[in-house]
C-alpha cells in the first residue's frame, strides 16, 4: 500500500512531550502504537532510537523529546509511538516518533491559530506552522513539510 497524505483536514492529533503540547494534522497520521521493543541500531545518530517491525516492514523510530530538544525521560505506560507519513525529499516516508502521551484528536479551526512569534534567528520555529489556543492552552502545530530534513531523509531511506 502506497503512503498518501490526506490534505485539507481540520482535525489534529494532539500529543504531549514533557509539559508541551504538540499537534500534527491527522492526515499525516497512519497509526498509534503502544510501546513495543525498539531494536537499537549501533551508531544511529540522535534522535533515532532504532527500528521496529511494523507488519513486516522495517520502521525507523525517533525520540520526540530529543527531536525537540527536551530532556530525556524513560518511557512509561502512557508513552506510545505515532506512525507518521512524512514528506521528505519529495517523497512520502513512514517514520515512528515516540511521544509521552497521545491526548486527543481535536478539531482546530483557523480562527484559533496564529503564526509563531518572530523572536530571532536563534530560536527554531521552522518545525511549527502555527500556535493554536484551545481552552486557554497553547498547542504547537507541527509543520510536517519541515519537520524532517535531508539528514533524516538519508536515514529514513536507508531504514537506518
Amino acid at each position: 500500500m502506497e503512503n498518501q497524505v490526506i490534505s485539507g483536514l481540520s482535525s489534529f492529533l494532539v500529543f504531549q512531550l514533557g509539559s508541551e503540547k504538540f499537534a500534527v494534522n491527522i492526515g499525516y497520521v497512519q497509526k498509534i502504537l503502544e510501546m513495543i521493543h525498539i531494536t537499537r541500531v549501533p551508531y544511529a545518530p540522535e534522535p533515532y532510537l532504532g527500528v521496529i517491525n511494523l507488519f513486516g516492514e522495517i520502521l525507523p523510530v525517533m525520540d520526540g523529546r530529543t527531536k525537540f530538544d527536551l530532556k530525556k525521560k524513560e518511557v512509561d505506560t502512557n508513552s506510545c509511538i505515532i506512525v507518521l507519513m512524512a514528506p521528505v525529499s519529495g517523497a512520502i516516508h513512514t517514520i515512528g516518533i515516540v511521544v509521552d502521551q497521545v491526548l486527543q484528536v481535536a478539531d482546530i479551526s483557523g480562527e484559533n491559530m496564529c503564526a509563531p512569534p518572530d523572536i530571532g534567528k536563534e530560536f527554531r520555529f521552522d518545525y511549527i506552522t502555527s500556535i493554536a489556543k484551545v481552552k486557554e492552552e497553547f498547542i504547537l502545530i507541527l509543520n510536517m513539510e519541515k519537520l524532517f530534513d535531508e539528514k533524516d531523509a538519508s536515514l529514513i531511506n536507508s531504514n537506518i
